[in-house]
């Protein structure tokens, strides 16, 4: 075995071991049962186990988002007529995995994933871009969003890059994230949100740093760490698009999700995973390589990813 070979072994046998999604047989049965009634699921048929062993495998590094993943949405799918919609919110630095982890979430709740009719994706860049329209923005947001609760309870809506959402605008979704709002004709509790974010990201980092210098391990931080920080990064950030939120205000997030800068070794990981995506062999001198390439902060030390594992598929033909 070359050298540096067997420490790659043991990630080698784990990867692609979680099995596929239902077959599209029972997908089918599904559908033909589904309709624009109270009770319809549209294509909705969570695999617990699936994500569990997809997020222990994929997910690099990331054991207290895993944990709260995990822990969001089986507590959510053990309520057969929840009080609220389930409310999560991702935080942390890029490349770290949380627009990963979405996917992956959708992915084993939703036939078709992120394709699905039921789940739906809004980029403030692409969807709203302009600070001088946010009043029709809002209008648009409220009719779109309540157009497709009303089609089917069980969606999903996630919006990416909230760090870049117009400040106020956000807030027009509010009354369909509480207990008490009715959407005719369907049970909207059983939506799920989802917002993703790079605000936080520098608060994470910098405790997790300190952490470090403490001789302490990442892996002891805990949300109850972070949870402040955040909500004060997000809140109180003029640039945020959850400023003088009355979603936080409201405390209806249900779940803040926070994900940790990475090290050397976890890019490792991401360099393996990706040359195993892609079908190539797995050289441990590229993996070393392609690793050392990224650039790490702080300067002196180079502890932890500036960009996560982000650029890892791009770098790789650079070192074949």
């Amino acid at each position: 075995m070359a050298p540096g070979a067997a420490a790659l072994a043991p990630l080698l046998l784990v990867l692609g071991s979680c099995g596929s999604r239902p077959a599209a047989a029972a997908w089918d049965l599904r559908a033909l049962r589904c309709g624009f009634s109270d009770d319809c699921e549209c294509g909705f048929g969570p695999d617990l186990r699936g994500l569990e062993c997809e997020l222990a495998v994929s997910v690099v590094g990331q054991p207290l988002a895993r944990q709260q993943v995990m822990r969001a949405v089986r507590g959510f799918l053990a309520e057969q007529n929840p009080l609220k919609p389930l409310v999560m919110s991702f935080h942390g630095s890029t490349g770290t995995g949380k627009t990963y982890v979405s996917s992956l979430l959708i992915r084993y709740l939703f036939q078709g994933g992120l394709r699905s009719p039921f789940v739906h994706q809004f980029s403030p860049i692409v969807h709203f871009p302009h600070a001088e329209h946010i009043e029709q923005y809002k209008e648009s947001l409220k009719h779109w969003i309540q157009g497709n609760l009303t089609r089917c309870g069980r969606s999903a809506f996630l919006f990416d890059e909230m760090d870049k959402m117009h400040p106020g605008l956000i807030d027009v979704i509010l009354p369909f994230l509480g207990p008490s709002w009715v959407v005719y004709g369907t049970n909207y509790r059983k939506a799920i949100f989802i917002f993703i974010s790079n605000a936080g990201g520098e608060q994470i980092n910098a405790m997790t740093l300190d952490l470090w210098r403490a001789r302490r391990d990442r892996e002891e931080i805990s949300l109850q760490d972070l949870e402040p920080a955040i909500a004060r990064a997000v809140f109180d950030n003029p640039h945020s698009g959850f400023w003088k939120s009355g979603i936080i205000n409201e405390s209806l997030i249900d779940f803040v999700v926070p994900f940790l800068p990475l090290k050397h070794h976890h890019v490792k990981q991401c360099v393996v995973s990706e040359l195993v995506q892609q079908g190539l062999e797995v050289h441990p001198a590229v993996v070393q390589e392609v690793a050392d390439s990224i650039p790490y902060f702080p300067e002196e030390e180079k502890i932890f990813s500036s960009t996560g594992c982000k650029t890892v598929a791009s770098r790789i033909s650079f070192f074949l």
